[in-house]
């Protein structure tokens, strides 16, 4: 885990620049929002995702976060089917804002196209190189 600036970026994930983080974990991905983006948008209250079985598309949104100060749409790092929903997340939304990379996971993918979509994904060294532009 690097910080930079006030913001942790975890080593092993892939960032996407919608401010989401993916984990692959053998043939599907875990998937969640970054410290930075639940840092910008403050005390997080609702979380709408969608249902085991939908489909995500890359780039595309496939749910939103409110916060005190805004509604967020949720935009997927990656395509593929639905196989878990965090639903303490759905309860307790403030769980993103306690710990994004652990117990604040969104959902688990199978993705349908994982090799291709990694190439519009930063790793690690970029993710962090990133955040040091976005706290400019």
């Amino acid at each position: 885990m690097v910080k930079v600036e006030a913001y942790e970026v975890p080593e092993g994930l892939y960032f996407s620049k919608d401010f989401e983080w993916i984990k692959i974990e053998g043939d599907k991905i875990r998937m969640g929002i970054t410290d930075y983006a639940q840092k910008s948008l403050r005390e997080i209250v609702y979380a709408e995702l969608p249902s085991v079985g939908s489909e995500v598309k890359q780039g595309e949104p496939y749910g939103t976060l409110e916060s005190v100060k805004a509604v967020s749409d949720l935009v997927a790092p990656v395509s593929g089917t639905i196989q878990e929903v965090n639903d303490e997340v759905q309860s307790k939304p403030e769980t993103l804002n306690e710990d994004p990379y652990m117990k604040g996971w969104l959902i688990v993918v199978k993705p349908s196209n994982l090799q291709a979509e990694l190439a519009n994904l930063m790793d690690f060294d970029k993710a962090v190189e990133w955040h040091k532009a976005q706290s400019k």
